[in-house]
């Protein structure tokens, strides 16, 4: 591919990624990277996981300090007071 540093292992990795991200499931991830065991497509899964919460708890923190703050950044940054 002309490529420096690219594999195809990191192509693979890339696309179980993706997978798991798009809600594959343990099977589907197994047959997709040709494994029996459940071990390397629990990896993918758990990366997901882990970056999902990552995400949340970053929004979440996110709109407490506008909440404490009590910052106006107008309707489209807005967050609604429960």
């Amino acid at each position: 591919m002309g490529v420096s540093d690219l594999h195809f292992h990191d192509l693979r990795h890339t696309g179980d990624t993706l997978a798991a991200q798009s809600g594959a499931s343990l099977a589907d991830l197994k047959a997709r990277m040709g494994h029996d065991s459940d071990r390397a497509a629990l990896i993918y899964e758990h990366a997901t996981r882990d970056a999902d919460r990552k995400i949340a708890d970053a929004l979440d923190t996110r709109v407490m300090e506008v909440r404490r703050d009590g910052g106006d950044e107008g309707t489209a940054g807005a967050v609604p007071a429960s």
